[in-house]
């Protein structure tokens, strides 16, 4: 059958009306695709490592064992903060420094995570704190959580150790000057302050029959007291440690507890240093 001639023009019409409504249908798609992966990516969808307005890995965390003087005009990153290990001073670091500098000496003082295992195990004589649990590096600062094994065979956080630079430099080491404090904290006397012998140690835990261990160390372990009750739902504790210290020490005082499942679960520190003894 043949086909009218007339016909043939309206035909080809309609089927450039089809294609081109093809053609805006694709273009539309492809616009939604966009705005909606735009939407994704502003609702905070980015690359693993990339920090997020808010987030702990770009604004230190609250402490109650920092020095409140933490601003960017700071000559080094250490200044306000209590120097507790592994370095007395910036001298001390910078004396390092040059030693790894000049042969690769004692590498493990450039990652915080090291420093602060090795914070607890040698210097704070917590043994059985062998892990690392969480680990958050903000510019010159690191928080690192140190745990134990469970039974079950998960792991336990029992701090959350703060660690700074000792200055600007790539490979400037690493120190401990406080812990991130929760459940246990640790918040008498107060961190940088000034104290003499005995001093009143206190803070508040939540925990169901606790016993408290207090120690003071300048080094090595110069007092402190064990066996103190405690336990409820941020309930205050306290005690007076008696020490032997020369004036202007720089003091590291620990509390732990365990005992439920390991020797220690928990434990918080603060830094200080002392005065003279009243006359």
């Amino acid at each position: 059958m043949s086909t009218n001639s007339s016909e043939r023009p309206a035909r080809k019409r309609w089927q450039w009306i089809a294609v081109a409504a093809t053609v805006l249908l694709i273009v539309a798609t492809a616009v939604f695709v966009v705005v909606l992966t735009g939407d994704r990516r502003d609702q905070g969808v980015a690359p693993p490592g990339t920090p997020i307005a808010g987030s702990s890995t770009v604004s230190p965390p609250a402490s109650t064992t920092v020095s409140a003087s933490t601003t960017s005009t700071m000559s080094s990153p250490i200044e306000g903060y209590q120097m507790l290990y592994p370095f007395a001073s910036v001298a001390d670091a910078k004396q390092w420094q040059a030693s790894y500098r000049q042969g690769g000496h004692q590498p493990w003082h450039l990652d915080a995570g090291m420093t602060a295992l090795s914070f607890t195990q040698a210097y704070l004589g917590y043994t059985t704190i062998d892990r690392i649990t969480s680990t958050t590096v903000a510019g010159s600062q690191a928080w690192i959580g140190v745990g134990y094994a469970l039974p079950d065979g998960g792991t336990s956080t029992a701090a959350t150790v703060h660690l700074v630079k000792t200055g600007t430099d790539e490979d400037s080491p690493w120190e401990a000057v406080g812990t991130r404090d929760k459940v246990l904290t640790l918040t008498q006397p107060a961190y940088g302050s000034t104290v003499t012998s005995p001093v009143a140690v206190g803070g508040r835990i939540t925990g169901v029959d606790e016993s408290l261990d207090v120690q003071v160390l300048a080094g090595k372990r110069i007092g402190g007291t064990s066996m103190i009750p405690a336990g409820g739902t941020n309930v205050a504790w306290q005690a007076n440690v008696s020490f032997t210290a020369a004036e202007g020490t720089t003091l590291t005082i620990t509390v732990s507890t365990g005992g439920h499942v390991a020797d220690v679960e928990l434990f918080a520190i603060t830094g200080v240093r002392t005065g003279s003894q009243p006359q």
